[in-house]
């Protein structure tokens, strides 16, 4: 069985995925952009690796909203 790779694209740090697991966290988001954007119809993925959100999170002017959860589903 072969092994699909991912990569941060802010530091490029190789995010392995095992038996379709991945084996690091990371943040992915999807974005489709919409009628009201300069981007119209156009769709954005990106992944970042932990070491990375936490950064980029760190210059928000505004906090993450965080909440724990009380089982992992």
């Amino acid at each position: 069985m072969e092994d699909r790779r991912m990569k941060c694209n802010q530091c490029g740090k190789e995010l392995k995925i095992e038996n379709g697991i991945l084996k690091e966290d990371c943040l992915q988001v999807k974005k489709e952009w919409g009628y009201f954007s300069r981007k119209d119809l156009q769709i954005d993925e990106i992944c970042l690796c932990e070491s990375c959100y936490d950064k980029w999170i760190a210059g928000f002017v505004l906090p993450v909203k965080k909440k724990k959860q009380t089982e992992a589903v």
